[in-house]
This record gives C-alpha cells, structure tokens and sequence, in this order.
C-alpha cells in the first residue's frame, strides 16, 4: 500500500458514486505528488466520509453535509503539505474568515 492513503466512503444506496469520484479526482489533481492512494470504498447508509491514513478528516453525518471543496483541500494539504499554498482557495477562504457571521 502506498502513503499516504486517502479513502472516500460513499453511499451506494443514495448513489453518491460520481460525488465521491469528482472529490477523488479534484485531490489527485492537487495532490498529485503528495497523495500514494485515493480508494473509493462503496457503502451504504448515508454515509460520505474522506479519511487520510485513518484520520477521518471529513463526516457527512458529523458535519452534517458535504464538504466544500477548498476546505477539504486545506484539510488534505494540512496534512500532507502544510507549507504549500493552495492560491486562490487559501485566499478565499482567509476573505470568508473576516466576514461577520
């Protein structure tokens, strides 16, 4: 098995399929010297959970919903890359941090 290893658990039942392989494809192509593996692993019960290394970064049902993108991509880059920069996404999501809530 290669390292880092980036698993999406998704909801075969709810059809979450093509989610869970655009969210693969979008962190290999950040990723793509950082990341050893993604596995898409089928599952049933509405369930969508990314996990690094067995670290469950993201929850659909602690969360209660989908990640957006940029985060998940800063949770992975806090993990694997923490001194990289990922441009435009630190930036926006830095912009959304300073707006009243």
């Amino acid at each position: 098995m290669r390292t880092p290893r980036l698993e999406i658990e998704y909801c075969t039942q709810c059809r979450w399929l093509l989610r869970a392989g655009w969210t693969a494809q979008e962190l290999l192509t950040t990723f793509t010297a950082e990341l050893g593996e993604v596995a898409l692993i089928p599952g049933t019960g509405g369930v969508f959970d990314v996990r690094l290394d067995g670290e469950t970064l993201w929850s659909r049902k602690a969360q209660e919903g989908f990640p957006d993108l940029a985060v998940l991509k800063q949770l992975v880059r806090d993990r694997v890359a923490p001194e990289r920069s990922l441009g435009h996404t630190d930036r926006r999501n830095s912009a959304d941090a300073d707006k009243p809530h």
